[in-house]
């Protein structure tokens, strides 16, 4: 096996090997859940980090941009369609997950509703906190995110990434970053504990459940990229610029799936935008900033992992939390997976909003999902930077760009 297959997907494969192995001796052997303390100890050892992370490296990431007032037409244009294009993706899985159910199983626990909570109060909860030690906690994950943020904006007023402060946190964000990296290590050890005692407990349907999400999930995401990356570059780049998209969409498409890397795909993105004739200003923004901003596919795996928790929680995905759990896929997807970690720190708000009484649970089976849908997620994230970067010219260079591009 060559040394970038393993680098790209060894530890996709090991997750894969424990969950797998996890999931036969639950279904052979009944008292496989007693193997439950090894799935344990990995999600304490992640429940602990987490919170210091989030804080640090949100608060890092701020602090440390040395152009904070780069704003304008092409940078708001860019954002604002980021924001669309995963807001779009999210809905559409909610649709798919609302007309195929992906858990059939009856409800294995309850989860009872916050009582009495108006919209107010709900947003002044979900977003703040009346004491700073409340902050400290996994069960406060989108106020800390708060706090960070204006604490990493109160650091760039104060002199930014020359302070000593913002050189801190960078320092100690790193720290964090190689104990995370550390803590994965046994991870295939703790989902194989984890995943004996569910299926142990709850039987094989369990799996097939999971098999269907997966399923579904991939699914989901090819038909996104040929039914909506089309309309896209159409309305980007106008006539003939679908045609133009398919012809480079394959190599950014393959570089990601292969890598499951959308850092890894800017090169590639690069080389097929100068080869389309999208002008440099615009890919020179586009392509880096979606690299770690447009993740329609990590919206659309947001909302397939609430799906799935809310039918294991027996929670109706009805129309008002279906807005809050878009809302949220979104946030998560767009705004958080820019910092180191961000991945998993949007599913623990997920499961912070919606499952906050069995967070031991719902949190390493979304941390499940999202390892076994990365490359179909990065595949549309990244080859999506580069049809987007059509949109964001139609806007700057105006609506026929291509056209000039073609006829020269």
């Amino acid at each position: 096996m060559k040394p970038s297959f393993w680098k790209n997907y060894g530890f996709l494969i090991s997750m894969i090997v424990g969950i797998a192995a996890g999931c036969v001796v639950g279904a052979v052997w009944p008292g496989a859940a007693s193997l439950e303390p090894l799935g344990t100890v990995f999600i304490n050892l992640m429940f602990c980090v987490v919170v210091p992370m989030v804080f640090c490296s949100i608060a890092s990431a701020i602090a440390n941009t040395r152009n904070p007032r780069r704003a304008g037409k092409l940078l708001a244009t860019t954002v604002a369609t980021f924001f669309v294009t995963a807001a779009i993706a999210a809905v559409i899985m909610y649709v798919i997950v609302r007309v195929f159910p992906i858990f059939t199983m009856e409800p294995e626990y309850s989860e009872e509703e916050a009582a009495g909570l108006g919209l107010a109060g709900m947003l002044v909860n979900f977003f703040t906190k009346p004491d700073f030690a409340e902050l400290l906690s996994r069960r406060a994950i989108l106020p800390l995110i708060i706090a960070a943020i204006l604490f990493g904006f109160g650091v760039q007023l104060n002199g930014g990434p020359e302070t000593k402060t913002a050189q801190l946190l960078e320092d100690i964000t790193g720290c964090i970053m190689k104990t995370v990296k550390i803590i994965t290590y046994y991870a295939p050890i703790g989902f194989f504990g984890f995943f004996a005692s569910l299926v142990a407990a709850h039987g094989r349907d369990f799996v097939s459940n999971y098999a269907r999400a997966i399923i579904v999930y991939y699914v989901v995401s090819f038909a996104y990229m040929f039914l909506f990356f089309p309309l896209y570059a159409r309305f980007g780049g106008g006539k003939g610029a679908v045609r133009v998209m398919f012809r480079h969409l394959f190599r950014p498409a393959a570089v990601s799936f292969g890598t499951c890397s959308s850092v890894a795909t800017i090169p590639t993105n690069m080389e097929v935008a100068e080869d389309t004739g999208i002008s440099r200003e615009v890919s020179d923004i586009v392509l880096p900033m979606g690299a770690t901003m447009h993740m329609d596919g990590s919206a659309m795996s947001a909302i397939i992992k609430v799906a799935f928790l809310f039918g294991m929680f027996g929670q109706d995905f009805g129309t008002g939390r279906a807005i809050l759990a878009i809302l949220v896929a979104v946030f998560s997807s767009v705004a958080m997976s820019g910092i180191p970690g961000g991945g998993g720190t949007g599913e623990l708000v997920l499961c912070t909003l919606f499952f906050p009484e069995h967070l031991s649970v719902a949190f390493p089976i979304a941390l499940a999902i999202g390892e076994l849908v990365d490359p179909p997620a990065t595949m549309v994230n990244a080859a999506g930077d580069y049809v987007v970067s059509y949109i964001v010219s139609r806007y700057v260079d105006g609506k026929d760009w291509l056209q000039k591009k073609l006829s020269a």
